[in-house]
């Protein structure tokens, strides 16, 4: 981030989000659920987002809360914006994983870009995508 970036952070775990406030303060860390983005995103003045970063296990979300969670991602990633997430090779091909991959895809009309990251343990595809840049 340059000097005029803002990182929101969002987490269910209370204690997480004080501990992430106490170490990094001017991060704006927020206890709330991800499905909660939109909301949170424009009660903090940060719409449009430009990036997404999220370690959500979606292949083990239920649909409706993964859903929900792309419907905001939506609503906030600006036109040109990325969204990197990460799926366990072991799973990649998980019927869930598939259908989030897929509808993903279809939301940001484009593919992802996949890097393995063999070092991560379990090893991890790392996937981003880059939604296209208004017309």
């Amino acid at each position: 981030m340059g000097s005029r970036g803002r990182l929101l952070a969002v987490d269910l775990d209370a204690a997480f989000v004080e501990g992430i406030r106490r170490r990094w303060p001017t991060v704006e860390c927020v206890c709330a659920s991800a499905e909660a983005l939109p909301e949170v995103a424009a009660a903090r003045g940060f719409l449009p987002v430009d990036r997404i970063i999220s370690g959500l296990p979606f292949a083990s979300l239920p649909e409706a809360i993964t859903r929900k969670i792309l419907d905001g991602i939506e609503q906030t990633l600006r036109p040109g914006g990325t969204f990197t997430t990460f799926q366990y090779v072991h799973a990649y091909a998980w019927p869930p994983s598939l259908a989030f991959r897929r509808d993903l895809s279809r939301r940001m009309a484009a593919e992802p870009k996949a890097t393995l990251v063999m070092r991560n343990v379990p090893p991890a595809w790392a996937l981003t995508w880059r939604r296209p840049p208004a017309c």
